[in-house]
């Protein structure tokens, strides 16, 4: 089953690298002009995702009421785009308060609907809600969902209205009513959990000439300290992050071992562990329990060496390096460079188009001198990956907290 997996997920790549329309950013493409893509309207009733709405695959759990007295008050912030109508029945402002990514999707789906219905406004009937009009734990109460119509009051638009919501990126969109759209989107401290696999910036790598470099400095062509596949050190080439976050504050865990030494990185994120049925193996960051032994650089070679305790801590910024050996060694002790899928092989076989190309580039490009990595965010790869890795792999592969691939 494993290898038809990678057959159909080699080809998928392939495809995708093939395809005139994909590229690391804004340039010209090849053939006919793409036309623009059908929107299929949803029908009276549905919901995407197709889970329910306070669930993992969608906008997550409910975190409580926030009320003009709480502290999670600062978390709402007002929307006085004048694209937007907003009912604001109460006349308190309350529907223009919403967390920032709502407000993000909602100004995001507003240019939609102008560009659609030319004349035609976004209308806001219920945003934040203050007052208990909604059932209990409503998204409402945390600024996280709002009820949406067109200007014009159109029923017969609302089923194309829900679909623009889908593609604003809403993490949950519901035709719910003949009167209304409910749309909704995760917590703020949710989105930032779910970043595949990073380190924070400040963990630090070291270099073929034995010097140590924060992992957020890493340039292209960097020879960094890794392992290959049966343990031993060697130095390779870092070639790119697949995700980098100079900015977000988001939560690692902390692993720490009795002889000192502590790596810093997200759940998702693989780390080797010492396996009783081979020499190494690689775990979510999530799963490694105090008395496990991960495997330590002591100057010459790697040791195993016990886990002494495990807590989470916050940083600022996140990173993601990618070697050509798929493998480095962050802060004296050794991880893999993937994430999101449980299977450190898998992933880096998944890799090799891009080992390849750095390949290409090396032989190309050879006097040219380093140069900086890309700016921030998730690279289109690693995206395309994780989609693939959605539809062709067993749910229990994929960590709970994987990429958040159509964050902005």
């Amino acid at each position: 089953m494993l290898l038809w997996t990678r057959i159909v997920l080699v080809g998928l790549i392939c495809l995708s690298l093939v395809s005139p329309g994909m590229g690391c950013g804004p340039g010209r493409g090849y053939g006919r002009r793409r036309h623009p893509k059908k929107l299929t309207p949803l029908a009276y009733k549905q919901f995407i995702p197709n889970v329910a709405e306070k669930t993992l695959g969608a906008s997550g759990r409910y975190e409580g009421k926030i009320t003009r007295n709480s502290e999670r008050f600062k978390e709402l912030t007002p929307n006085y785009n004048t694209d937007i109508i907003f009912k604001d029945e109460e006349n308190t402002g309350a529907d223009r308060l919403m967390t920032q990514r709502c407000k993000d999707k909602l100004n995001s789906l507003a240019i939609s609907v102008m560009n659609q219905w030319p004349g035609v406004k976004l209308r806001v009937t219920e945003g934040w809600d203050e007052d208990g009009h909604h059932f209990e734990e409503s998204l409402h109460y945390e600024g996280r969902a709002v009820d949406i119509t067109t200007s014009d009051r159109d029923k017969s638009k609302y089923g194309t209205l829900s679909r623009l919501a889908v593609e604003a990126g809403f993490d949950w969109v519901y035709y719910e009513s003949k009167a209304h759209i409910h749309c909704s989107v995760k917590a703020e401290n949710s989105v930032a959990a779910k970043s595949g696999g990073c380190f924070p910036g400040s963990s630090s790598v070291t270099l073929q000439d034995g010097s140590i470099k924060p992992v957020k400095d890493l340039q292209t062509g960097d020879k960094v300290l890794a392992a290959d596949d049966d343990g031993n050190l060697i130095y390779t080439d870092f070639i790119m992050f697949i995700d980098r976050d100079s900015s977000t504050r988001r939560l690692f865990y902390v692993i720490e071992t009795d002889s000192g030494e502590k790596i810093a990185l997200t759940a998702a994120h693989l780390l080797f562990v010492n396996s009783t049925s081979a020499r190494r193996s690689a775990i979510f960051a999530s799963q490694v329990r105090p008395g496990q032994k991960v495997f330590v650089f002591d100057s010459t070679r790697l040791v195993p060496v016990t886990v002494k305790r495990i807590y989470t801590q916050e940083h600022e910024g996140s990173f993601a390096p990618v070697t050509v050996q798929g493998t480095v060694v962050v802060d004296q002790v050794l991880a893999s460079c993937y994430a999101v899928i449980e299977d450190h092989e898998l992933a880096h076989w998944a890799l090799a188009p891009v080992r390849l190309a750095h390949w290409v580039s090396s032989l190309l490009f050879r006097s040219k001198s380093q140069v900086s990595a890309q700016n921030d965010g998730v690279h289109w790869y690693s995206k395309i990956l994780y989609q693939l890795g959605t539809w062709l792999l067993d749910s229990h592969s994929i960590h709970p907290l994987g990429m958040s691939v159509y964050s902005s």
